[in-house]
């Protein structure tokens, strides 16, 4: 059922002032107005099956003035990536499987001829192209770039695909490519201890608290879960506890990361205050009275502060063609996603929940479109 029919009203222009208001204005306006105009526009008529993704209506993702958050039935990464697959073969794409580009091939003009393609067995092969994009996602794979772009973070662990080794950034510094922005933005989650889980954020927006080894509450959840990922690695031991009741407990069972985490033993649960202390570790009167809200029983699961992503990669135009450091454009050379600048804010309180996915599916559908029309002006 289409969202207005829900009840749910938005638009492009109320999308990308929620984006500038996580970002507090430093999120790149030409780029947000064109993802989000592609998000809501003729354009997602044409953007296959994601304009007819069920939407979460039970709760709210930080940042987000009405629902807008969509998912895949079993609401897995792995089944995003299936889908994904389905699409472009059955689109007719020729996917090289267990392929690695390692290298970019340019003439003196600055145009893409090719790259080479390194197989699993380390043969090295080489394939032409009149347009490339780089769609290669960030740099949470690559130690020495986190260090560098994110130092904050350098200590945290990567939860990510090792797949994301900044090769985007390293291409863009070696062709003079403009840097995305000021800064990278990290893409922080919370992680469940020790099994290794993503941890929802949704019991936090329902209600849920964090408490540290202390027992105390030591920030606002309502922030972000990048925002808390950063503030639980400050914490003793760099853990904390998502404490919630029932109800949380209810909707964090929708999720299947959660359940099995659940299945793997995250999940502890206190009859009262002085069993919550237990499992804690810290006095009965240290835990904050605003945990009656939800309890008894009281539920909590230990979490640490991981790095799952990174946004920001080399600067783009609206048509989401690479631009070097002069503001002009490569001549056939496009990003998207985690590859390209995307629109979140310089800091982990600039990202707003999903701008990853609405840089990589609607700025991979304007890349696409931008790559059709510089092949038929070439012709």
């Amino acid at each position: 059922m289409p969202r207005a029919a829900r009840g749910i009203l938005d638009s492009p222009e109320v999308f990308a002032d929620d984006i500038q208001h996580k970002a507090k204005g430093t999120a790149a306006a030409h780029t947000g107005a064109g993802l989000c105009a592609c998000r809501f526009g003729r354009h997602q008529q044409s953007a296959g099956p994601w304009a007819r993704l069920p939407v979460l209506d039970n709760f709210l993702y930080p940042g987000h003035r009405v629902h807008r958050m969509h998912t895949l039935p079993q609401r897995t990464g792995a089944a995003l990536v299936a889908a994904l697959l389905s699409a472009a073969t059955e689109a007719g794409a020729d996917l090289l499987a267990s392929a690695r580009v390692t290298e970019l091939w340019v003439d003196a003009q600055d145009r893409v001829l090719g790259v080479g393609v390194e197989r699993p067995g380390g043969a090295l092969e080489y394939v032409g192209c009149d347009v490339l994009l780089l769609a290669c996602n960030g740099f949470g794979g690559n130690p020495a770039l986190v260090a560098d772009l994110l130092p904050a973070m350098r200590e945290a662990t990567f939860a990510g695909h090792v797949g994301n080794d900044g090769s985007a950034i390293l291409w863009g510094r070696a062709l003079g490519a403009a840097p995305g922005g000021p800064r990278r933005l990290p893409g922080p989650w919370l992680r469940v201890v020790p099994q290794g889980a993503l941890m929802t954020w949704a019991v936090m927006m329902e209600g849920g608290v964090q408490l540290n080894a202390r027992g105390e509450r030591f920030h606002d959840e309502t922030q972000g879960y990048s925002e808390a990922a950063v503030q639980v690695l400050a914490q003793p031991g760099g853990t904390a506890w998502n404490v919630f009741g029932d109800r949380q407990l209810a909707l964090a069972r929708e999720f299947p990361d959660f359940v099995e985490a659940e299945r793997a033993g995250a999940l502890r649960t206190a009859p009262d205050r002085a069993g919550l202390a237990a499992i804690i570790g810290c006095a009965a009167d240290a835990l904050p009275g605003e945990i009656a809200r939800f309890g008894p029983p009281f539920h909590a699961v230990r979490v640490t502060g991981a790095l799952f992503h990174t946004q920001g990669g080399t600067d783009i135009d609206h048509r989401c063609r690479v631009r070097r450091a002069d503001g002009s454009v490569f001549p056939n050379l496009l990003a998207a996603g985690g590859a390209a600048r995307g629109v979140s804010g310089n800091a982990v309180w600039g990202y707003l929940s999903g701008n990853g996915l609405l840089s990589a599916v609607a700025g991979g559908w304007i890349a696409a479109h931008t790559a059709q029309a510089e092949l038929k002006a070439a012709r």
